[in-house]
């Protein structure tokens, strides 16, 4: 049982589970089918608190993989979070950005580009005006009935989906872990190589190829090891490799997550100490005192800022998807329909291993109100968030008030997160690596797969990192409806 406990969930974003193995080990000390836990607003603080310091380095990390300034996971996890609270029935699921959604807006958008031709604050912009249409989305589907047939996308279809967009998590995270200046500073090695031909051959042939383009430059960068910046690559070893490891060195009667913590300290430390000169997360804006959201006339005051909701519809998200709205709206609601398949795995572990019952409208609503809130606010697009559920369940949460008392304290204590200012980006990239790496090296989900199975698995994840997560999808589910065809035909032959 425990060694396939969490495979049960059928969740793409397990991507994400940096603190699998001390969840798993506690989970695995007895859980019951005992319905819903007797709220209790005692055990919500606690959980709450130790859901917000054990998720600050997600916060950033998954930042920095959307393709801007780490900080701004820090100022923009709140209000998403805190809309998730006030809307979803789950008393243990935690919503927020994650290595998928994050890597899936990146990709749909080419944020790189846009980052290099408009700046990041436009960028900025325009990944919270796409989640706003993904929010719209969810919603969308929610009220048409999507979640009763989100529940019958095949398998083999999901598994190879997750191990396509662990291979893009993994290939954008370690640039920044083994070089001074991340990507820019491996595009330039890359720029000045005898790949340089090859990449821009690709790139015009094969523009939808953007996942392929960034295999063969990890790839290149992966064999360089002259080329790697040491400091940086020393930190993001020695990280990657207490992360996955470390669980297992600390006293059990400490939370998950502890050596995500113990880890991104050590390494801030070093930079302070050692004037450590590869990427830091940087300075971290102070927030308008005037901004925000009043409450109650005045008394109560949410120090969130707010953006233009017509500046961010004006903004040219269109553009990004060849002027269509057919294909963004076929994007959205395909980065809707993916986000909700995380949901729908976490919910329905939680129903079978804790009788939880959940309403799949209602968690679909719950995720487009958190996405829409994202966008008002500056966010990517959020999600269920694996690790943070388990981790809200193993450390006693009875309702959602959980995730309130989280995001309250993100947000309040924002002020105070200057001292992440000198953390290397190394260390943070270790957090994501040491997430992703085992499954993509042994995925065992895609390895069990037989026949026709094991062609569409492979084939699904094969066309997610080698494009985007959202074409991947889209041709694994094509894939699998031909092939179902060649099994049908199959069978009455035999018959």
């Amino acid at each position: 049982f425990c060694s396939v406990q969490l495979h049960t969930y059928l969740c793409i974003s397990t991507s994400e589970t940096t603190t699998r193995t001390a969840i798993t080990t506690n989970m695995c000390k007895g859980t019951t089918k005992s319905g819903a836990p007797t709220f209790n607003p005692i055990r919500d603080v606690v959980s709450g608190t130790i859901m917000a310091a054990t998720s600050v380095p997600q916060l950033i990390a998954y930042a920095e993989t959307v393709g801007y300034a780490g900080y701004r996971g820090l100022a923009t996890a709140g209000a998403p979070l805190l809309a998730w609270g006030l809307t979803t029935g789950s008393p243990f699921m935690n919503a927020g950005v994650t290595s998928i959604t994050a890597l899936m807006a990146k990709t749909d958008l080419d944020g790189e580009t846009y980052v290099s031709e408009k700046g990041e604050e436009e960028y900025v912009k325009l990944v919270a005006a796409y989640s706003l249409y993904v929010g719209l989305a969810s919603v969308l589907l929610g009220v048409v009935g999507f979640g009763k047939l989100a529940q019958k996308v095949p398998k083999p279809v999901l598994k190879g989906f997750k191990w396509g967009c662990a291979v893009g998590v993994l290939v954008s995270a370690l640039p920044t872990g083994i070089f001074g200046r991340g990507s820019k500073e491996l595009k330039s090695l890359v720029a000045d190589s005898f790949l340089n031909e090859h990449i821009q051959t690709l790139k015009s042939s094969y523009p939808a190829a953007t996942g392929a383009v960034n295999v063969a430059n990890f790839f290149f960068g992966l064999l360089q090891p002259a080329l790697w910046s040491v400091i940086p690559a020393t930190i993001f070893v020695i990280c990657t490799a207490f992360v996955m490891k470390g669980a297992k060195m600390l006293p059990k009667f400490l939370p998950p997550g502890t050596e995500v913590i113990i880890a991104t300290a050590a390494a801030t430390l070093y930079s302070m100490k050692y004037d450590y000169d590869g990427g830091i997360v940087g300075e971290i804006p102070s927030i308008d005192p005037d901004a925000g959201i009043s409450l109650f006339g005045g008394s109560i005051k949410i120090p969130v800022e707010v953006l233009d909701i017509k500046g961010l519809l004006d903004m040219p998200v269109v553009e990004q998807f060849g002027g269509s709205w057919i294909m963004l709206s076929i994007s959205a609601a395909l980065f809707a329909g993916v986000n909700f398949l995380s949901i729908m795995g976490i919910a329905s572990g939680f129903e079978s291993e804790n009788g939880i019952a959940w309403s799949a409208p209602r968690e679909l609503i719950a995720q487009g109100v958190s996405c829409g809130v994202a966008g008002i606010t500056g966010s990517a697009p959020v999600s269920g968030s694996m690790s943070r559920s388990l981790v809200s369940r193993m450390t006693g949460a009875t309702s959602p008030f959980a995730s309130i008392v989280t995001a309250l304290l993100w947000i309040y204590c924002l002020p105070y997160m200057s001292i992440m200012t000198p953390t290397p980006k190394a260390a943070l990239a270790a957090v994501i690596v040491s997430a992703v790496l085992k499954g993509v090296v042994m995925p065992k989900d895609l390895m069990k797969l037989q026949g026709l199975d094991f062609l569409t698995g492979w084939g699904t994840g094969i066309i997610t990192a080698l494009t985007s997560p959202t074409i991947g999808f889209g041709v694994g589910m094509i894939l699998y409806m031909a092939l179902s065809i060649f099994k049908t035909s199959e069978k009455q032959k035999t018959a």
